[in-house]
């Protein structure tokens, strides 16, 4: 009855240590083993003696442990060292511990219960000895400290006190006692060896997705976000103002003026024409034709081809400087044709000023 009281009681503690494995702690399953010394019951009659551990277990919550240990001793008599008393048996213990974040040493109380099997010699009257071999249950408290499982194998130093319920001892010290329990004192060092590797803390849940605002929204692609686009709709290639509406863009080359009868760039001009290339550069998409004008003096055909020598030193210029030919119309010349001020004054007289004026080229939008 003993035997299957003790198996139930193992049984039941594995079975509620695996149930609790999935809480969020090392939950993982230890070898533990001990050695220490067995500070016999006097009146046992029998001498203090090591004993040793091997066991298995696991945390079932953060402060509480459950072990399955087998234990062994063999110590001898006091008043014949020729007779042999050896013990065994099997415990499952409870430790309660006192966890305290950071400190390297943590102690715990024990509770445990567990079945002793004595194996006891005697002498009887007669070369015969007598043999005695009988299990019984046993009950265990005490105290330890245990480090933690950071460097893999934790150590543990126990004190504990052991009542063997053994009613059948057959060598007690004093003759005719009758002793029904005996009480031993177990004090122990061991290890304990987690197996598998260290639980790996779950992350963090992601944050909730946070809707964004308006100020982070850029939906037709303009630069310009929609709490402060007011022309949602715009379109790839315009040019747009600081609230996302088109915006006219001119690009003015007021200043780009060639000498009499010439087409060479002037170094004012060449000034003029980097300002306008960067302008081209920060809008990608703006086509543009690129028109050459001359004043009124020389015939229709020769102002035509100098026109046209005049728009072509410009685009040279743009296309030398990083501006795609795609986006230029061009060279166009337009002679004399489009004049912007009067090659002559009203009485009929020469007008330098206008003239130089009217020797000019233009880049005129496309888009």
């Amino acid at each position: 009855m003993n035997k299957k009281l003790l198996t139930a009681a193992l049984l039941g503690g594995l079975a509620m240590a695996q149930a609790a494995s999935a809480q969020e702690f090392d939950d993982r399953w230890y070898l533990t083993g001990s050695a220490g010394f067995n500070f016999q019951n006097s009146d046992r009659g029998t001498e203090d003696a090591p004993f040793g551990t091997i066991g298995l277990g696991k945390f079932i919550s953060p402060l509480w442990s459950v072990d399955a240990e087998l234990n062994y001793q063999n110590p001898s008599f006091d008043d014949n060292s020729d007779l042999n008393w050896s013990q065994y048996g099997a415990s499952l213990d409870f430790r309660r511990h006192f966890v305290q974040e950071g400190r390297g040493w943590n102690p715990y109380l024990l509770f445990g219960i567990g079945y002793q099997y004595s194996e006891e010699e005697y002498s009887i009257p007669g070369p015969v000895l007598g043999e005695r071999s009988d299990g019984n249950l046993a009950a265990k408290v005490g105290v330890g400290l245990q480090t933690t499982f950071d460097n893999r194998v934790a150590l543990r130093t126990e004190l504990a006190y052991r009542a063997d319920f053994d009613d059948q001892s057959v060598n007690p010290t004093r003759a005719g006692n009758d002793e029904d329990w005996f009480g031993d004192l177990l004090a122990s060092v061991g290890v304990v060896i987690p197996l598998g590797p260290a639980p790996v803390a779950a992350p963090p849940p992601a944050p909730a997705p946070v809707a964004p605002s308006c100020a982070d929204l850029d939906d037709d692609g303009d630069g310009v976000n929609n709490c402060d686009d007011k022309c949602p709709g715009s379109q790839a290639g315009q040019a747009i103002g600081p609230d996302g509406c088109p915006v006219p863009v001119s690009i003015d080359l007021k200043g780009v003026n060639f000498d009499y009868d010439k087409a060479t760039l002037r170094p004012d001009a060449v000034a003029i024409l980097a300002e306008a290339t960067e302008i081209l550069r920060r809008y990608p998409d703006l086509r543009v034709e690129v028109a050459g004008h001359t004043d009124s003096r020389g015939t229709d055909a020769y102002n035509q081809k100098l026109s046209e020598r005049r728009a072509k030193a410009v685009y040279d210029y743009l296309t030398s400087n990083g501006i795609d030919a795609s986006r230029l119309i061009g060279p166009t010349g337009y002679g004399e044709s489009r004049p912007i001020a009067p090659n002559a004054n009203p009485d009929g007289s020469d007008n330098p000023e206008g003239r130089a004026k009217n020797r000019r080229t233009e880049l005129n939008v496309q888009n």
